[in-house]
């Protein structure tokens, strides 16, 4: 069972897309809710996209070029799948060194002490 989180929302609105991004790379195409579940999973639930936060992240996303959509009928049901684009894929590279560097920044940072 995995510990509740206290993450702020505002401090994790960021993240959500690289998150996205990445599942894309590794579990491309997926559609919404298998998206917003894998985070959850992989995550171990700390990190949960509402249905109300994925989607508009998914259309910016989309809007930018990283990813792309294709309708498939599945049990009689039309389902919206999502896949990475090679833009995508550049831009999780970079995006992603530039998030850890500020991980890395941000902990010696902390580290600081002060007088």
């Amino acid at each position: 069972m995995s510990k509740k989180n206290n993450y702020d929302k505002e401090l994790l609105r960021g993240l959500y897309p690289l998150l996205i991004l990445k599942l894309l790379k590794g579990y491309s195409p997926q559609y919404g809710y298998q998206i917003e579940k894998n985070v959850r999973i992989l995550s171990n639930s700390n990190f949960v996209i509402t249905e109300g936060s994925l989607y508009p992240i998914l259309h910016k996303l989309e809007e930018k070029g990283l990813i792309k959509s294709h309708h498939k009928e599945i049990n009689n049901r039309i389902r919206k799948y999502y896949s990475i684009t090679k833009k995508g894929i550049n831009e999780f590279e970079s995006q992603s060194s530039i998030a850890i560097d500020v991980i890395e920044n941000f902990k010696a940072f902390i580290k600081l002490e002060t007088s």
